[in-house]
């Protein structure tokens, strides 16, 4: 056996470069291995938001007792209703009762990050939110925790019909899985 034909055993070519084939082949399944992966992803980081008294909240890290007695200091919330969306099936009607509503709302690219959001809304403004983080990793928790500390100064006072943030401190999932609990916070606050 010659030393060049060890070398085109190896799928190289003279020179010690792969060959066109080998190369083709190579391109050929690292696309098909991208498009494979985006097309498995491509429904991964959508946020979602559910009322924290549905029994699809996902992972809010309370338990149910608390819940039930976060719903019931309300005088918002309906804690004998169950959703199977991860939306209210009430509609948004532009006129807001007072109270306290608490929504889950969970993110990430398979949906891993969770925030709790507890909305307070008075005379048809926000008055008050506090987050609860329920972060997956330290960098989550780092987005989690700047936000929860800069979401107030954003929205309080807020008029609650229409309100949208952008990034807020730099958490960009973070605020998207807000603006998901706030659009499930105007559908379960509107007085029908």
């Amino acid at each position: 056996m010659s030393d060049g034909s060890a070398l085109q055993h190896d799928g190289l070519a003279d020179g010690g470069f792969p060959s066109k084939s080998r190369t083709l082949k190579s391109v050929t399944v690292a696309a098909a291995g991208l498009i494979a992966a985006t097309t498995l992803l491509a429904g991964c980081g959508e946020p979602k938001a559910a009322p924290m008294n549905d029994e699809y909240a996902g992972n809010s890290g309370e338990t149910e007792k608390s819940q039930e007695s976060e719903s019931q200091s309300s005088s918002g919330s309906d804690s004998s209703s169950k959703r199977k969306s991860t939306t209210s099936d009430k509609k948004d009607t532009g006129n807001y009762k007072d109270g306290t509503y608490s929504i889950n709302g969970q993110y990430g690219p398979v949906g891993e990050d969770s925030i709790d959001v507890h909305l307070t809304i008075a005379d048809q403004k926000v008055e008050k939110v506090e987050i609860v983080g329920h972060p997956f990793t330290t960098i989550s928790k780092n987005h989690q925790n700047d936000f929860a500390e800069a979401i107030n100064g954003v929205v309080d006072g807020k008029p609650l019909k229409d309100l949208k943030v952008d990034k807020v401190a730099g958490a960009s999932w973070t605020s998207d899985a807000f603006n998901k609990a706030l659009e499930v916070a105007r559908q379960e606050a509107s007085i029908q």
